[in-house]
């Protein structure tokens, strides 16, 4: 069965072995992520050798993101590595002290104590560990730790409600964006971003670097969430990263948070990404949890182009097994997905062409019943527009550019082909795109399809033109 919604997998020891990334990439991984968090240019470099060499031995098109650290704020190191902190106990963050114990400790982000005042909450390791900043004094934050528990280097640090003015970009950001210009990623997720002026910002060093690639926004600041469309106006796509937004806003507010993301940034033709902890458990277990299944199942539903994978692909042990039960839950998920095409339309207005060609090619494919939808394209914006509702219907991104073709590899619903035309007459393209859709057993004779195209061939923005053709019935090659 077509599956419609991708799977991004993060690279990591477990799924670095060129034997086991050959099997994630068999069992369906659309995307890969690398986590530049963590290893150095070479180790990134030679995975995405491995993932290319993969994919096209499986005959996949498998798309490459690029995830920046971003202003991870932690503390610093321990003399022993780490301590046990017991609630009600003083504890203080120190930016002067080199090594910590059980009473202090330092910080790598010093401008943590112009953040932050008597009364704010700190949570530390994704919230586990909760501390109330009593008094700051000579620079260090004197706290009282509400809710105790292990503490170990280089633990991150969130404010509880956001408010903290780190950049979104640092040194080692700018850095990694001319190592992922270099390995030549199709994607770009920017952490931490608190608006759109972060995000073109990123776009700029991008391009000075001579990439195209798509830029995702990382919402997971209570000031993301406040700026919202200002983001979304300023970047291709979002992921929904829960694991700080939940710290930020209380978990509680993640699951509403969610929806309203997906929502918002479908209907401004956005691709969406839902991420952290998916399948968790799979990272010691063969199976996932009830939960988790309907964790992956609802984000389906919510109308997210991808679910992704962190550490269960990244660290676990069972990352082919994580996969292989991502497939399936989305696959049953989308069995019982609504299609109301026809009351997606009554508020929507179509001002550019190929906007609306792009829907009526939706529409027609739902009233006719066709096999399948075939946008030729060269940026690949007619089939995202199309992947913004949903039709039931496959999609085919038909293109001539690599490039293009890698980037739709995150689009909900859409599957890359290339097509190997570069002429200029239209039937010559019609009867290439044909074949193609034949040879990927997307079509077979007899079958009725729709295809948009742009005319005059080969120009980029210029969808025009809806064609309905029976496969086959005209076929008249030179």
């Amino acid at each position: 069965m077509h599956r419609f919604t991708k799977i991004v997998i993060t690279l990591g020891p477990a799924s670095s072995d060129p034997a086991v990334l050959a099997k994630l990439v068999e069992a369906g991984a659309d995307v890969v992520r690398l986590n530049f968090s963590h290893g150095t240019a070479a180790d990134h470099r030679d995975r995405v050798a491995a993932l290319r060499h993969a994919a096209q031995a499986a005959g996949r098109v498998v798309g490459v993101m690029a995830d920046l650290q971003g202003p991870k704020i932690r503390v610093g190191k321990f003399a022993a590595d780490k301590v046990m902190l017991k609630s009600g106990q003083n504890f203080v963050l120190d930016a002067e002290c080199r090594l910590g114990d059980a009473d202090h400790v330092g910080l790598d982000y010093p401008e943590l104590v112009e953040d932050v005042a008597p009364g704010d909450v700190l949570l530390f390791n994704d919230g586990r560990i909760v501390m109330d900043i009593l008094r700051i004094e000579n620079r260090r934050i004197h706290c009282k730790v509400r809710h105790g528990g292990e503490l170990s280097n280089n633990k991150g640090i969130n404010k509880q409600g956001g408010g903290l003015t780190a950049p979104a970009l640092t040194a080692k950001d700018r850095e990694d964006i001319r190592t992922a210009a270099a390995l030549d990623v199709d994607f770009v997720a920017v952490s931490f971003p608190k608006s759109g002026s972060d995000m073109r910002q990123a776009r700029d060093l991008l391009a000075a670097a001579g990439s195209s690639a798509l830029l995702i926004a990382k919402i997971e600041r209570v000031e993301a969430i406040a700026n919202l469309e200002d983001i979304l106006h300023a970047t291709d796509g979002v992921m929904v990263a829960r694991g700080d937004l939940a710290v930020e806003v209380g978990d509680a507010a993640v699951p509403a948070l969610q929806k309203r993301i997906i929502r918002t940034s479908r209907e401004m033709n956005k691709f969406v990404i839902t991420a952290t902890q998916m399948m968790e458990s799979m990272i010691s277990s063969p199976v996932p949890t009830r939960a988790e299944v309907s964790d992956v199942a609802n984000a389906v539903l919510d109308g997210t182009d991808a679910v992704m994978t962190s550490a269960e692909t990244a660290a676990g042990q069972y990352p082919v097994e994580t996969v292989e039960a991502m497939v399936r839950v989305c696959v049953e998920a989308e069995k019982s997905d609504e299609v109301a095409l026809d009351r997606h339309f009554l508020d929507r207005v179509f001002t550019r062409i190929d906007q609306s060609i792009a829907m009526a090619a939706l529409f027609t494919a739902v009233h006719l019943k066709v096999k399948a939808i075939a946008a030729l394209t060269e940026s690949g914006a007619t089939a995202l527009w199309m992947s913004r509702l949903d039709c039931g219907v496959p999609i085919y991104a038909l293109t001539p550019s690599t490039r293009t073709r890698d980037k739709v590899s995150c689009f909900k619903g859409v599957t890359p082909l290339l097509i190997r035309y570069a002429g200029h007459d239209r039937d010559e393209l019609l009867f290439a795109a044909e074949e193609e859709l034949i040879r990927a057993g997307a079509a077979e004779l007899g079958d009725l399809i729709v295809l948009t195209i742009g005319e005059p061939i080969g120009t980029p923005g210029g969808t025009n033109t809806l064609k309905i053709v029976r496969v086959g019935e005209h076929r008249t090659p030179n």
